[in-house]
């Protein structure tokens, strides 16, 4: 009785802490672009805005020209801020509909922690000791940014966006990708120019009874440039396996729609979450083609690999 006791006072515990740091703001900041500045409450001068940084109700955001700032809510909705000029936290707040978000809070809360844990020291080095980094490495010419293990690179959606990079010393910009089933039989093959290409399980090409899809990618003007013989996979679950995530998924649609960038943030943090890491990476990079001089959010993308071992950054020391 007295474990039972015990185990639900912790509970209880973790769940007011995470309220109460959840409200301990009015804003955060996701996406900062420009030279924009914010002035504490009480303090006698502006200073430099930042990603991650937190806003209060009393702060005053000073946005420059061709500013673009993404905020996310202590209720998990988010606001960009495009104009110039000195706003006032407060009023930026009554912009954000008042109707209850639980599920959109807790994913942004998740991200929130995220981007906090990114800020602790030693930050790389500890993920480095949790995912076993140090003892993987880039070893084709062309990485694909998927989890190379078939139960980690699952998607419940149609639609996904498989992106690659290649090595600092390959100068290539046209690929020829090739998707491969279960038996070895091709599927499809497409050239591509620049490094990403969409698949749509939906077409008729892509039927594939197993939902086993295995993609390979070379450099069209240099044949031993390639991803590997292997491929990296994508399983598609099963209705039966996706249903765990369905409720989950149409709440947060109930409360945050997914057509802006920064709203993809909150998606990519539910995807993220419950492990979903090809989804999670999709909506980044939809995110990046709507945006794709705000270079935040080519950072949350380079976090999502970071800490799913997708690609090692050898050549970078620990820290």
């Amino acid at each position: 009785m007295r474990k039972y006791v015990s185990i639900v006072i912790t509970t209880l515990f973790f769940f007011a802490f995470g309220f109460a740091e959840a409200q301990g703001y009015t804003f955060r900041v996701l996406v900062n672009k420009g030279q924009n500045k914010v002035k504490k409450a009480g303090a006698s001068t502006a200073i430099l805005l930042k990603t991650g940084a937190v806003l209060n109700a009393n702060d005053r955001l000073i946005a420059s020209k061709r500013a673009y700032i993404g905020l996310m809510h202590k209720t998990g909705k988010t606001l960009e801020v495009t104009t110039s000029g000195t706003k006032k936290v407060s009023d930026l707040e009554k912009k954000i509909s008042t109707k209850t978000a639980s599920v959109a809070s807790r994913y942004a809360q998740f991200l929130s922690n995220k981007m906090n844990e990114k800020e602790k020291p030693g930050y790389r080095a500890n993920l480095s000791k949790a995912t076993g980094a140090a003892e993987r490495g880039f070893s084709g010419d062309i990485k694909v940014l998927l989890p190379s293990d078939p139960e980690q690179s699952v998607t419940i959606e149609d639609k996904v966006i498989v992106t690659w990079e290649t090595k600092e010393d390959i100068d290539v910009n046209a690929f020829i990708v090739t998707v491969y089933n279960i038996f070895d039989e091709e599927i499809l093959k497409e050239e591509v120019q620049g490094n990403s290409l969409d698949l749509d399980f939906t077409q008729d090409k892509m039927q594939n009874e197993e939902g086993l899809y295995i993609i390979k990618v070379l450099a069209k003007t240099d044949i031993e440039s390639t991803s590997g013989d292997e491929g990296i996979p994508i399983r598609r679950l099963t209705d039966e396996e996706a249903v765990q995530y369905q409720e989950g998924l149409k709440s947060l649609k109930s409360e945050v729609s997914g057509d802006s960038p920064l709203n993809k943030l909150i998606y990519a943090s539910y995807y993220e979450e419950n492990g979903l890491i090809v989804d999670a990476l999709t909506v980044i990079e939809e995110a990046i083609r709507m945006n794709p001089d705000v270079e935040d959010f080519v950072v949350f993308k380079q976090d999502i690999i970071e800490r799913n071992s997708i690609k090692i950054y050898e050549d970078e020391p620990v820290d």
